[in-house]
């Protein structure tokens, strides 16, 4: 780099001078520097929503099974409960107690065939 000398120095008005260049990172490098931390930061946070979403969807299979189970149990409780309902005895009870029905003789019995 040239720089202007005073007089008093002597008759040379320019000098050329040999510093140590500045080390200066070039924007290409700095670019894919950025870019590079960039896609990093984004693959980690990427790992760790798609970590978080697996968690979830555990707890909701759970609790989705917990849900299979109880409603399978409702499920024989009320077929039971229709069993007894439907029974003939209870039927008969029922004709018998509460709407004072009574068996037929033979001779009301018709068959058809």
């Amino acid at each position: 780099m040239a720089r202007a000398l005073s007089r008093s120095e002597g008759r040379i008005l320019w000098a050329e001078t040999k510093g140590k260049p500045n080390a200066v990172v070039p924007r290409s490098g700095l670019l894919f520097f950025t870019l590079l931390m960039l896609f990093l930061t984004g693959a980690s946070l990427f790992y760790v929503w798609s970590r978080i979403q697996v968690i979830q969807l555990g707890y909701e299979i759970s609790n989705a099974v917990k849900q299979e189970r109880a409603l399978i149990e409702t499920n024989k409780k009320l077929r039971v409960e229709i069993a007894q309902l439907k029974s003939y005895e209870r039927i008969e009870q029922i004709a018998v107690e509460e709407l004072k029905m009574m068996k037929p003789t033979p001779d009301q019995v018709v068959i058809i065939r």
